[in-house]
């Protein structure tokens, strides 16, 4: 994989990096926030692979019901 950028996203106050990266065997963008276990996302561009890794973290913020939090 071939680093390509390393960002941060601010979250009501809260710091998260986020690991931008081109992988040239699938030639697709990974966007995973380090910090967070299985945050991740991917996309065929870098602004795509971006706002989808903004939408995951959206999702892992979310309420479970499985945890009955």
């Amino acid at each position: 994989m071939v680093s390509s950028a390393i960002g941060e996203v601010k979250d009501k106050a809260m710091k998260l990096r986020l690991l931008v990266e081109f992988d040239l065997e699938t030639k697709r963008w990974s966007a995973v926030f380090p910090e967070l276990p299985g945050c991740a996302s991917a996309g065929d561009t870098e602004e795509e692979a971006v706002r989808n890794a903004k939408e995951a973290l959206e999702l892992w913020f979310e309420p479970s019901e499985i945890c009955g939090c």
